[in-house]
């Protein structure tokens, strides 16, 4: 159990220092921005003395090293800052938005991961039948599609004939059937992205089990295919399940941008998108890293679950 917390805290300290890196690199890039933040606020027409005033008002004219060691210790004390476009705290604007974000990722996830491993160990369980070809070509086809080009079809089939609407305008005071109704769309859209993915790994991770020598003894012993594959080979295929299905439910929350445009969904994404567009740098380094913060946390999980799914992981003979 010690060697198990040793490598829990090792992996910790790995992700804390890959946050810090992509904070620096956050807003380095934010840094090598074109142009005056200051004048791109007041306009044109603002006279040197007006912006020299704003520049020191927002801090902009002390180092960069000093500006970013007091946006990183606002940032651990949970104060992102003040919103460039409407003087609002950042931090307001956020916690509805990432409600909306984390409800979305959850509604594709409980039905992608459920449905996604049903159709793994099925398409193992009958390989090269119809029906392992069947689900392999349509997931290669979903694979293939743009998150945007699946919206749009759904819109156009789904959306199109009424039967949900194209728009997924939610609010906080919405009934929990309602949001699911009008978020269905985008959460499809989701599901067919990821589901592919976690899908073929499930399949291929219990085929090459197979082959493995108590697989051969559970079926000179006679046991149905059906119990080989639930009772033998999946629970030694977790650790390379577990980490896929990871990394796509850290897609669900990081790489909802597209969808949510698409379907003009109020959520981290379609913030980020808003705050490019008015060159709100402060709220477009706070979202991006709260993205960040959730693939490097969901990332870490999977490695420690990984381990811990299978022992042998920890010891490196």
């Amino acid at each position: 159990m010690g060697t198990i917390w040793t490598m829990i805290l090792k992996r910790l300290s790995l992700g804390l220092l890959t946050l810090f890196l992509i904070s620096l690199f956050i807003f380095g890039a934010v840094e090598l921005l074109p142009g005056d933040i200051a004048e791109e606020i007041l306009g044109q027409s603002a006279t040197p003395e007006t912006v020299a005033a704003l520049r020191k008002e927002m801090g902009l004219d002390q180092p960069a090293y000093v500006r970013y060691f007091g946006w990183l210790g606002g940032v651990l004390q949970g104060d992102f800052g003040i919103s460039l476009a409407n003087g609002r705290p950042i931090s307001d604007l956020i916690g509805t938005r990432l409600a909306n974000t984390l409800f979305l990722a959850a509604y594709a996830a409980v039905i992608s991961v459920p449905l996604s491993l049903t159709l793994g160990i099925l398409a193992a369980l009958y390989r090269n039948s119809f029906y392992d070809r069947a689900v392999n070509v349509f997931t290669l086809t979903s694979i293939s599609f743009p998150e945007f080009f699946v919206a749009y079809i759904l819109i156009y089939f789904l959306a199109q004939s009424g039967l949900f609407p194209s728009i997924a305008n939610v609010s906080p005071d919405m009934n929990l059937g309602e949001r699911l109704y009008r978020t269905f769309l985008p959460a499809l859209t989701l599901t067919l992205v990821v589901t592919a993915h976690m899908m073929r790994m499930t399949r291929a991770a219990i085929i090459n089990l197979m082959a493995s020598p108590y697989i051969e003894m559970a079926r000179l012993k006679g046991d149905a295919p059906s119990k080989i594959i639930t009772r033998h080979a999946l629970p030694n295929a977790l650790a390379p399940i577990i980490n896929v299905v990871a990394l796509n439910l850290a897609y669900l929350i990081t790489g909802v941008v597209v969808v949510e445009v698409v379907f003009v969904y109020p959520g981290l994404g379609q913030l980020i998108v808003d705050s490019v567009a008015k060159r709100d740098v402060t709220v477009v380094q706070a979202v991006a890293l709260i993205f960040a913060a959730a693939y490097v946390l969901l990332n870490l999980t999977a490695d420690v679950l990984s381990t811990l799914s299978n022992p042998r992981l920890v010891h490196k003979r």
